[in-house]
């Protein structure tokens, strides 16, 4: 197990510090692969980014982004997709050319032909160096539900009832909130060279605890992480409150 835990006081220094190991491999490696994630706990990190970003100059014009998940049916300009959600809290902040962010297009008429083309395009770029993951309350990754095989590439996925009723939020309401999304699968995920798993709040207290203590099963999705040899897990006093 070896499971990196880097614990914080609070959600800002969450953000920070692993933005700082990001901005890190970027200096590194000018042309990283980076792995995306959307939803409420990236959105400090991606903040961190952009000032730094601003500040620092940072570049990201060599850098190619690939996201894990889009919801099915939901056009790229729609407020609602996570293609427009990129784009407003990173993208359109920094200097990376929008041909380099690639994310999965929902709207595609053959939608497994889709997921067959995107796990090839990232294999093809070289596979992702730096994955950035959150965890859902039941523990999925991406939109990997309880359940998905943990061999699954990317693969079109029915939300759980939970997910769906967590991302209500961002929507008029739950009916609006799509049943369906393309998600990079577990295997995929666990090909990235590296990952960082972000944590925050007290809703996700049991998860980590899960995560950190349980067995390794795909009734919680994210215990697979336990196998990989590269994960660093930042996490705010809420979160880590049941370890």
């Amino acid at each position: 197990m070896t499971l990196k835990l880097i614990s914080t006081s609070n959600y800002e220094e969450l953000s920070q510090e692993a933005a700082e190991e990001i901005i890190s491999r970027i200096k590194r490696n000018p042309s990283l692969n980076l792995g995306l994630a959307t939803g409420s706990t990236p959105t400090g990190l991606y903040q961190e980014l952009i000032r730094d970003h601003k500040q620092n100059q940072t570049s990201y014009k060599d850098i190619n982004t690939f996201n894990l998940d889009e919801y099915i049916g939901i056009p790229k300009k729609d407020h609602n997709s996570y293609h427009y959600f990129m784009c407003e809290h990173l993208f359109e902040h920094i200097d990376i050319p929008l041909d380099q962010t690639h994310i999965p297009d929902g709207t595609a008429k053959d939608l497994d032909k889709e997921c067959r083309r995107y796990e090839q395009f990232i294999e093809e770029h070289g596979g992702i160096d730096l994955q950035i993951l959150g965890i859902g309350q039941n523990g999925h990754i991406g939109f990997n539900e309880p359940g998905t095989p943990f061999d699954s590439r990317t693969h079109i996925i029915n939300l759980a009832e939970s997910t769906r009723k967590a991302n209500s939020r961002f929507f008029e309401s739950l009916e609006d909130v799509p049943k369906q999304a393309i998600t990079m699968g577990i295997a995929s995920i666990m090909d990235s060279k590296e990952i960082f798993l972000l944590v925050s709040g007290t809703s996700k207290a049991e998860a980590l605890a899960r995560l950190m203590n349980g067995d390794v099963s795909e009734h919680f999705p994210a215990s697979i992480l336990q196998n990989h040899r590269n994960v660093t897990i930042f996490a705010d006093k809420e979160a880590t409150a049941l370890l």
